[in-house]
């Protein structure tokens, strides 16, 4: 994705001798491709619960990490996959009872229709995945994806991922749509935009003669800004695309597991039934698991047409993960927890509305939340240098944000399922001291 806050070269003047070291070890190693996070990237050795650690054995509250959304090395997900590992590994071509086991607690988060998993390893390869079925069921190739969506790094999605930078050109068969935000287009006409823009999307393929396969959105629309956008508001877009034959693909990679807290899942915010969904990064909180949950008329389709076979994907210690993943947010409240602790942490954040110009929105559905930064709350004008230096702030005082956006000036919020509002309160703490040395 487009790096708001990386780490350039100008950064490293700033770095201790073993800092450089380790960065010019890396760049040797790891090639240009790969992109640090802050001014002074964080060198991590352990990680436990909220908190992660740096070399020195100082602690950071972890505000973003999505991918161990339980928390650190949380020990029934550990000891689960530490007692599978012991006993068998291998691919999905024998029978297993772990991974029909796990099938069957994953489906039951979903509704009847949705009766079908298949299993890879990313999110980036569950939406290739959803693609590519979505192609083989229409027949058709055309996709419609926000304008700074992200869905992933496989070739064909990264080609629907136009936040990754202006190097990646969109093909001939995609056409994108204006993000809900509700803060600019005002919330009252989210739907109606959507909706429209859907429409105009749709025809102007049919006009180019391509014939439309799949709407893929991220329900929180997370790169565009964290946008969670009025509840309900996508019902009027989605039913037009799916009455002209495309496939809705439900993105839940980032928003999925509870992270918006009312739902299980963030498509369930807006009274829609997505015809694919995928999943990834918080799946395994940590191990390597994703997969797609689809509707049997499509998966079926798919499956009676194209082989399927992915090695890692749905191996025993990967679906040892993700059922005891489920166990801990039934077992401990993740999901009414995400809700709380959200609500609490998006009112404190609007608080500081009051004291700091510069926040000009403050948004979120549960542990999911956008706070954007403007020049001028009358113009809006988008304050891009600002957030950058917020963030850095408080990664120096000790909390991990990042920021997110085209205008790249919205703090983006995500914090680990297992906060608490002492948690909240130290991360609401650290925004309003950022902010204030920022404005002074």
């Amino acid at each position: 994705m487009s790096m708001i806050n990386g780490f350039t070269a100008e950064d490293a003047a700033r770095l201790s001798e073993a800092e450089q070291r380790l960065i010019e070890r890396r760049e040797r190693l790891l090639g240009p491709a790969y992109r640090l996070f802050y001014e002074r990237p964080l060198h991590a050795v352990r990680g436990e619960g909220v908190w992660l650690f740096d070399l020195q054995g100082r602690r950071y509250l972890d505000a973003y990490n999505n991918v161990v959304s339980l928390g650190h090395c949380h020990p029934h997900v550990v000891e689960a996959m530490y007692r599978q590992s012991k006993q068998l590994n291998t691919h999905t071509r024998y029978l297993q009872e772990g991974i029909l086991d796990y099938a069957e607690q994953l489906l039951g988060t979903f509704d009847g229709e949705l009766n079908r998993v298949m299993f890879t390893c990313t999110g980036s390869e569950a939406n290739d995945l959803a693609l590519r079925m979505a192609r083989q069921y229409t027949g058709g190739t055309g996709v419609i994806i926000t304008q700074f969506a992200y869905h992933g790094v496989t070739g064909d999605i990264a080609e629907l991922s136009p936040s990754l930078g202006p190097a990646m050109v969109l093909p001939e068969h995609v056409r994108t749509i204006r993000a809900p935000d509700a803060y600019r287009l005002g919330a009252e006409n989210v739907s109606s935009v959507f909706a429209a823009d859907i429409r105009a999307a749709i025809a102007d393929m049919k006009a180019h003669g391509i014939r439309p396969a799949a709407i893929l959105f991220d329900g929180i629309f997370s790169s565009d800004g964290v946008l969670p956008g009025p509840a309900g508001f996508m019902e009027e877009g989605i039913a037009l695309a799916q009455a002209e034959g495309l496939l809705y693909i439900a993105d839940e990679v980032q928003p999925g597991f509870g992270r918006t807290g009312e739902c299980m899942w963030g498509f369930m915010r807006h009274n829609v039934k997505p015809d694919i969904v995928t999943l990834g990064k918080p799946m395994g909180n940590g191990q390597p698991i994703a997969g797609i949950v689809g509707r049997s008329e499509v998966v079926d389709h798919f499956g009676r047409n194209m082989r399927y076979f992915n090695t890692f994907g749905g191996n025993p210690v990967s679906c040892a993960a993700g059922k005891a993943v489920l166990e801990v947010i039934q077992e401990e409240n993740l999901q009414q927890r995400a809700q709380d602790t959200g609500r609490y942490l998006l009112e404190g954040l609007a608080r500081l509305a009051d004291r700091h110009e510069l926040i000009g929105d403050v948004r979120g559905a549960g542990l999911f939340l956008g706070v954007e930064l403007v020049t001028d709350r009358a113009s809006k004008q988008p304050a891009a240098a600002q957030a950058r230096k917020v963030v850095n702030h408080m990664r120096e005082n000790g909390v991990l944000i990042s920021a997110a956006g085209p205008l790249e000036n919205v703090l983006k919020i995500r914090p680990l399922l297992a906060f608490t509002q002492e948690h909240a309160d130290l991360l609401i703490e650290s925004v309003d001291t950022a902010l204030s040395e920022v404005e002074r």
